[in-house]
């Protein structure tokens, strides 16, 4: 037993008496353990207090520590803001209640018990009461006396029965009818008293000299970059966007952004999903500073009917279970952080299911390659980028300087390396090892800066990595979960600089904020590139003082160790230049340095020159880490022509790759025939084909075939939620029908419903479903398991097919976009003193004769001479006019002429009449079509299409045909 100790606070000049109650609650919180005891009575807590311990409060809740806590709303003292931050705690399990002062006796305690260890023979444990209350000034600052009791002894000794009666005390205390539970609503009723308090006289009465009112304070503005990230998003709901993908660089603030944007769309019924407690804990911390009014809630698996604001885990809410408690229009926004996950099963269930007023996707994946999945989840609808060398060159990130060190000890080649991953048994192993730990704490010694966080392959490898360090008398730690250190410990210690290095274990690669880290000691491989760049990311918050990131990475000789500094460049050079060209400059501060050792092993991630498909596809497979989708496939430049040609389809490659499961080989055997030509090959004239096999999946209608009003519905949902399309491929008189309407299942049944289930005249197609009893069936069988399988194969080909049609689109859909959003007018500056820019569309081929085939991909910038008027790179293009139908007039254009053009659309176009005019057309593939014809009114109302050439015949103008462009002249 140790004798009662009272601590002063800041009053004395003794250390052995002056030790502020901080440091003692957190030792005391995190020596509890799994199965152990903390209590808690004050008078009021402050916010600014309950920051302080609040994450150390949690990490002990999911030791198994059991956790009451009681404080009052005497002198209504407490701030709503740390309520509604404790109520984080009660959904958690903790035991959260107030006493209500009003007609009762004051509530003065101070006292705070930890029963550590309690059984027959001994009890291990602590007990403090006195002066401090919750809150900074308490905690660490004002003169404060607290006795401190500490028993390590028999149940009967004199110390621990005195600690027992406090435990009593307390237990009692949660039962006294004063005594009611922490819930949103009496929150609320305590905010109605709190407003109207006179706070100030109050900070005099209770001695609480915090500064920071957190509730009464306006809350957190947008930075820049969120700034622009919220005008994105308005913008793109104004279009008629219901889905975004937002992509930001791990630091920039995505959670924030998130709930700024909450507060822009004045959302009710808020869903936040995500994969990890962490990320869900610290989002709703996050949305409470940002309204300290909402209610906030952890689905668990029980409807809260309390919480507006519901946060969940996808593993939880992703069952079908649980979203069948939900109406699908419950929520009016729906987030999904960390939305590179979102491409597994449960989050696509979760994603088909509900229909939010807006759901936006949130992720720092790199390139578009690795967005390409999750971009389709998001309608392709890609709001707001801001990479890493942009954060970077805005000072909203630090620079990093890359020390890439030859890891010398490991062989790669001879670790075994199964399904895109090492075997983690024999890479722990191969890690083991004095030489290579030695190896890493020469190098950390020669690069390091002063706080280190190092990334490990298992919690045996951080252990060993830690002794090493300690041994060599460095400060480190391992922190992994169930660690001796608990996390908040190590980061205090970390930051106080009386820890030099967490080694960790999958702890801090997600959801957690480390501004102080200016060292990154990267020990193991990572086969994810994402992964990579969140492990970056944990270094490049601004801190003062920090000037830079240093990253120390041990390099072996394979593509999981090597393609680093590779991304590292691909991700921070700079943008093409006109001509094409790249300058590989890095931003300023930022520097990439190999080990000489390293420059021929780099030469494996370098290919040239590939014709074969497989080679692609192979180089794709190793960049990702995994196996590439076709959407994958398609964005990283694949020509799937070429690709047909060699392997038949996209599947067939991936089968020749031994990439497919033996379910999925199954299905292919099957149903080889229905993914090539009823998807993957199929014509596409306008989108609906591949909107309605949309409606289709997200309707689960391979089990469950839907009638064909349902069918017709979602479609329509579908297709609301690319506005665009809508706009492109609908006529006037059906964008205005309702989704529920007989006119629109009227029309959507003579559309793609009777082309998937009875095709027309000029088609030979074999046709997969067929309509029964008013149900779209198909017309095939599968075992129960290989039908959730080939819903999985469809979707992949349904969202390449919808990214193809996209980008042979683009320039329609731009023009749509353009028309619908106001956008900031630029009049392009010459860069000589008398030419100017535009984009130049080579291949494009306006035809003067009769329609042609065109391309309006590959665009480039052309200079011309400055002498046309005020240009605008957004609606002036220019492209070659070909054939000689237009040869004639007043103002005739030759065969190779290069033709100035202006955009239009339905809504910008004005009047046309008698004016030149590019028309657009698909042909019987789906391939776009070009043709320049003088536009002349019919006195019928009906429009031909009349040529200069009079060795030409006008052609009569058809509902399939769409004014695009408007002639400017001819560049000469």
């Amino acid at each position: 037993m140790t004798a009662p100790l009272l601590l002063t606070g800041g009053s004395s000049n003794d250390p052995n008496f002056n030790q502020p109650l901080l440091d003692t609650l957190l030792d005391a919180i995190n020596k509890t353990r799994t199965d152990s005891q903390i209590g808690i009575a004050v008078s009021f807590i402050r916010y600014s207090g309950w920051q302080l311990l609040h994450d150390a409060l949690f990490e002990a809740l999911a030791r198994g520590v059991t956790l009451h806590i009681i404080t009052s709303d005497y002198l209504d003292v407490t701030e709503p803001v740390a309520l509604r931050e404790m109520m984080l705690l009660a959904e958690r399990g903790a035991v959260i209640k107030v006493y209500e002062s009003n007609r009762n006796a004051g509530f003065h305690l101070k006292s705070y018990l930890f029963i550590q260890q309690h059984n027959s023979q001994h009890l291990t444990g602590l007990g403090l009461v006195g002066s401090s209350n919750i809150s900074r000034a308490a905690l660490t600052e004002s003169l404060e006396w607290n006795w401190q009791l500490s028993v390590d002894a028999e149940p009967d000794s004199p110390a621990a029965i005195s600690l027992l009666a406090l435990q009593t005390q307390m237990q009692q205390l949660v039962k006294d009818k004063r005594v009611v539970a922490l819930t949103h609503d009496w929150i609320d009723g305590y905010l109605e008293r709190y407003q109207h308090s006179s706070l100030t006289s109050l900070r005099l009465i209770t001695g609480d000299t915090d500064t920071d009112n957190e509730f009464l304070r306006e809350t957190p503005l947008p930075n820049a970059v969120q700034e622009e990230a919220l005008a994105a998003l308005h913008n793109s709901r104004s279009q008629g966007f219901k889905r975004g993908l937002v992509v930001m660089a791990t630091g920039l603030g995505k959670t924030w952004l998130a709930a700024f944007d909450a507060r822009q769309l004045h959302a009710k019924k808020l869903l936040f999903v995500a994969h990890r407690e962490e990320i869900i804990l610290q989002a709703q911390a996050t949305f409470i500073r940002m309204n300290p009014k909402a209610h906030t809630g952890l689905y668990n698996g029980q409807q809260q009917q309390q919480a507006d604001w519901l946060f969940a885990s996808v593993q939880t809410l992703g069952r079908d279970e649980h979203l069948q408690k939900f109406a699908q229009d419950h929520f009016d926004y729906i987030i999904v952080d960390e939305f590179h996950h979102a491409t597994a099963p449960t989050y696509r269930k979760l994603l088909d299911y509900f229909r939010p007023r807006f759901l936006l996707g949130l992720t720092a994946t790199p390139d578009r390659t690795d967005q390409a999945d999750i971009l389709a989840l998001c309608d392709d609808n890609l709001v707001f980028e801001r990479g890493l060398r942009d954060a970077i060159i805005d000072r909203h990130l630090v620079p990093f300087i890359y020390q890439g060190v030859f890891d010398e000890f490991i062989n790669y080649d001879e670790i075994p390396w199964r399904n895109g991953r090492f075997d983690p048994q024999a890479l722990d192993a191969a890690f083991a090892s004095q030489k290579r730990a030695q190896h890493a704490l020469k190098k950390w010694q020669e690069f390091k800066q002063s706080r280190t966080l190092a990334f490990c392959i298992s919690t045996r490898h951080a252990d060993f990595m830690a002794s090493i360090f300690n041994e060599a008398g460095i400060q480190a730690a391992a922190v992994y979960a169930g660690s001796a250190m608990p996390r908040n410990q190590a980061l205090s210690e970390l930051a106080a600089g009386t820890l030099e290095v967490i080694f960790s274990v999958d702890l801090f690669n997600e959801g957690t904020d480390l501004p102080a880290i200016d060292t990154l000691l990267m020990l193991r491989p990572t086969e994810s590139r994402i992964v990579f760049l969140q492990q970056l990311g944990r270094g490049l918050r601004l801190c003062a003082g920090k000037t830079h990131l240093m990253v120390v990475d041990l390099v072996g000789n394979h593509k999981a160790c090597l393609f680093k500094p590779e991304l590292l460049r691909e991700i921070t050079q700079e943008n093409s230049s006109a001509n094409g060209s790249i300058t590989p400059s890095l931003p300023d501060g930022c520097f990439i340095n190999l080990e000489p050792q390293l420059l021929p092993l780099m030469d494996k991630l370098r290919y040239g020159g590939r014709v074969k498909v497989v080679d692609d596809y192979r180089r794709l497979k190793e960049q990702l880490g995994y196996r590439p989708t076709a959407v994958q496939a398609f964005q990283a430049g694949f020509d799937f022509t070429k690709l047909r040609k060699q392997h038949g389809s996209w599947f067939e490659l991936v089968l020749s790759e031994h990439d497919l499961s033996s379910s999925e080989v199954m299905v292919l055997d099957k149903l080889r025939d229905f993914l090539l030509t009823g998807i993957e090959t199929t014509t596409l004239t306008k989108s609906f084909k591949i909107i309605l096999l949309q409606a289709l999946l997200e309707l689960d209608g391979l089990r469950k075939p839907p009638t064909l009003s349902a069918l017709a519905e979602q479609s329509r949902y579908v297709l609301e939620r690319h506005p665009d399309l809508l706009q492109l491929d609908l006529p006037a008189a059906q964008q205005a029908m309702t989704a529920d309407s007989k006119t629109w299942l009227t029309y959507w049944k003579n559309n793609p419903i009777k082309f998937s289930t009875s095709g027309n005249k000029d088609s030979q197609a074999d046709y997969w479903f067929e309509v029964v009893d008013e149900h779209f069936t198909p017309r095939f069988t599968l075992p129960e398991d290989e039908l959730e399988t080939l819903h999985l194969m469809m979707q992949e080909l349904v969202d390449l097919r919808l990214a193809e049609y996209r980008r042979r689109k683009t320039a329609a859909l731009a023009d749509i976009k353009d028309a619908v959003t106001p956008v900031k007018r630029h009049i392009v500056t010459a860069p000589q003193a008398d030419m100017i820019e535009l984009p130049y569309f080579p291949s494009l081929q306006i035809a003067c004769g009769h329609f042609k085939t065109g391309n309006s991909e590959n665009a480039e910038l052309k200079v011309i001479p400055d002498q046309y008027g005020a240009l605008d790179i957004q609606r002036h293009f220019l492209a070659h006019a070909s054939g000689n139908s237009m040869n004639g007039g007043k103002q005739p254009i030759q065969d190779g002429d290069l033709l100035l053009l202006e955009q239009i659309s339905a809504n910008s176009a004005g009047s046309i009449s008698n004016q030149t005019i590019a028309i657009e057309q698909q042909d019987a593939t789906g391939d776009d079509q070009y043709l320049l014809r003088i536009v002349k009114k019919n006195p019928n109302g009906s429009y031909r299409l009349q040529a200069s050439n009079p060795n030409y015949e006008d052609l009569t103008a058809t509902d399939d045909m769409k004014p695009f462009a408007r002639l400017k002249g001819i560049i000469i």
